[in-house]
């Protein structure tokens, strides 16, 4: 059965990986779960991720997920879709949400990139919201 949304699905195996408290999760690479995983990274929601392009055609992406030290808890509370293949949520640079108060972050993707909230509203640019992490 093919993926109509792999977004959904990159977050989805994400989410269950978290809840069954695998350390590692591997996902299918697309340019845009790449971006997504890098900004997860530089946010610090989890600990590594590794590419490999040897798989297939496209690769797969492990990324190493991160819990709490004392509570091992998940440190990604929620993560969920903003913009589906069936209903597009565009905003302007003027207009982006913030994200549960500034404590979680939406990604983006904009003219010039995939990017946090935060810094699509610093270089002035609108897109199409993707997701949310806190």
């Amino acid at each position: 059965m093919a993926v109509t949304d792999p977004i959904a699905d990159y977050l989805t195996r994400i989410r269950n990986a978290q809840q069954a408290r695998h350390k590692v999760v591997q996902i299918p690479m697309s340019k845009m779960k790449k971006s997504i995983t890098e900004i997860l990274y530089d946010q610090g929601y989890i600990l590594k991720y590794k590419f490999d392009e040897t798989e297939g055609k496209h690769g797969l992406i492990s990324i190493a997920l991160k819990y709490d030290s004392k509570t091992k808890l998940p440190i990604i509370k929620k993560l969920g879709r903003i913009s589906t293949p069936g209903l597009r949520q565009y905003v302007p640079a003027t207009d982006i949400p913030r994200a549960i108060n500034g404590l979680g972050i939406n990604i983006i993707s904009t003219s010039k990139g995939v990017m946090t909230d935060k810094q699509a509203v610093k270089e002035k640019v609108g897109g199409e919201l993707i997701c949310y992490v806190h």
